[in-house]
């Protein structure tokens, strides 16, 4: 029996169904909503519909418990009339009141026409989703990409690293050896010399203690034969004057270290500079042919990033405000004997690599922004922004006022 009753019972409306609205007693699911009837109903009492001439014009669709809405809750007509100039559904009634004279047409054209629309417009939105889920495949390779460089790149970098660790390690170590051995070499002369000087040492005394003890003797031929024996020189070993002053063995060394630790140093901190701007410049996730400002913004180059090279700027030219803001004058402000100095214009002081953006302000008679590599002439025509292989220019229009913003 429960096996039987079971799909009786689901023929019933539940919560959340449409229920049919010609049932009198328990209401079964609604099977379909008339939109001219404005009433929703079952399969039992849907056959009319299907089967009597008089509902053939009757539009049929999914049940629904908003038909009500299509009612005019001014008029309480069904609307069926579309109002293109308020962009609003109406009754007959008010196409005749209120919306007389307006663009007004069938809601069945007008939904005719917005199916088409619609049509049109998931076709576009289709070729969009399957744009973008390339673009997503796209990227999800560039980040698999990106991971798999950047871990390259970290585990080449720690072993060269380590390489440029060892090598220094083992300089230091050859400078260690080198002066351990020179160390041995030189303190075993030292200690040799010390022994020799010592038993000279010894022996000056006892000639000394011997002349002493001939001194006293009065027997003339026993001084006079003891003498003979002791008048023969000593010989003495000769070596370099001992310097009374501070000793200086390997200090020149310890000097010459100090100073290759200084320019490996330095050396090292401008690679690192070069290295680290290898780095902010890898090109990730961004337009590869920006046209909108928004687009081209991710290439933003930081305000501080440009300061103007005062060696580079010509002498009629006065930098200000850190180096950012540069002014024409109409005298000389300083000698034009720098080899970078260049001719009407400046430069920056640190260059750019890979793709970059920025925005100038500008006022005055024309300014020239322009691009342009370290190795352009500073003089003649051909150091004129623009004017050479060398420089890609653009020109301003032609204003009142004098400076220009970076």
């Amino acid at each position: 029996m429960l096996r039987d009753s079971a799909p009786a019972d689901r023929c019933y409306a539940g919560p959340g169904d449409v229920a049919c609205d010609s049932c009198k007693a328990r209401k079964r699911k609604a099977s379909k909503s008339c939109l001219q009837c404005l009433v929703s109903y079952c399969e039992q009492h849907l056959q009319p519909h299907y089967e009597s001439p008089a509902f053939k014009r009757h539009k049929l669709v999914d049940p629904s418990k908003k038909l009500q809405e299509n009612i005019c809750t001014r008029h309480n007509e069904v609307m069926k009339i579309f109002c293109r100039t308020d962009q609003r559904c109406i009754c007959y009634l008010c196409s005749m009141g209120e919306h007389k004279g307006h663009n007004t047409v069938s809601a069945a054209a007008e939904w005719t026409k917005r199916q088409k629309e619609l049509g049109v417009g998931r076709k576009k939105i289709q070729q969009r989703i399957q744009d973008r889920e390339k673009d997503v495949g796209v990227l999800q390779q560039e980040v698999e990409a990106i991971n798999r460089s950047a871990d390259k790149a970290v585990r080449d970098s720690e072993k060269m690293s380590t390489k440029l660790v060892r090598l220094i390690e083992k300089r230091s170590s050859g400078v260690k050896s080198k002066i351990r051995s020179q160390q041995e070499s030189e303190a075993g002369r030292a200690t040799e010399l010390q022994r020799k000087l010592e038993r000279e040492l010894a022996e000056l005394r006892g000639r000394d203690a011997d002349l002493e003890k001939l001194s006293h003797t009065d027997d003339q031929i026993q001084f006079l034969n003891n003498s003979v024996s002791l008048s023969r020189p000593i010989k003495f070993t000769i070596f370099r004057k001992i310097n009374s002053g501070p000793l200086r063995y390997f200090e020149d060394a310890t000097a010459a270290v100090s100073e290759a630790a200084d320019k490996l140093k330095d050396s090292c901190g401008k690679e690192w500079e070069k290295i680290l701007m290898t780095v902010t410049e890898v090109d990730v996730l961004l337009p590869q042919d920006p046209k909108t400002k928004a687009e081209l913004s991710q290439y933003a180059v930081h305000k501080n990033h440009f300061q103007l090279d005062p060696n580079t700027a010509n002498g009629q030219v006065v930098l200000s405000e850190e180096n950012r803001k540069a002014a024409s004058v109409n005298h000389h402000q300083f000698p034009s004997s720098h080899p970078d100095r260049s001719r009407s214009q400046v430069l920056s002081r640190k260059g750019l690599t890979g793709r970059c953006y920025w925005e100038v302000q500008w006022s005055g008679l024309g300014v020239s922004v322009a691009v342009a590599y370290k190795d352009i002439a500073r003089t003649g025509d051909d150091s004129v922004f623009g004017n050479n292989d060398k420089s890609w220019s653009v020109l301003s229009g032609f204003h009142g006022g004098e400076e220009v913003n970076t």
